[in-house]
């Protein structure tokens, strides 16, 4: 026969961690169009190496990542956004 478990001996478990949903900024606040010639609301989108961040990270929904994702595209070729981390250093921009 087995015996009965004893709760006491066992050690208390960790429920699974959920992380918080990120709720997309641009939905939030209502954001039609992205505009690609204000660099300061497109910088926190841009890593360090001067990557554009992915959605999980940036929190953005599929639909504004791909408008921010060209927004960027299109600051870097007028030259207010790095393409490489090379220039965020020469520059001497930071995030």
């Amino acid at each position: 026969m087995t015996q009965p478990r004893d709760n006491r001996t066992r050690r208390p478990t960790r429920g699974k961690y959920i992380p918080k949903r990120k709720v997309c900024f641009f939905c939030r606040d209502k954001v039609l169009y992205i505009d690609y010639k204000d660099p300061a609301k497109l910088r926190p989108y841009i890593s360090d190496r001067g990557k554009i961040s992915p959605r999980r990270k940036s929190g953005a929904c599929a639909k504004h990542q791909r408008a921010l994702a060209i927004a960027i595209k299109r600051a870097r070729h007028l030259a207010l956004l790095p393409f490489v981390a090379a220039q965020v250093r020469k520059t001497g921009v930071t995030s």
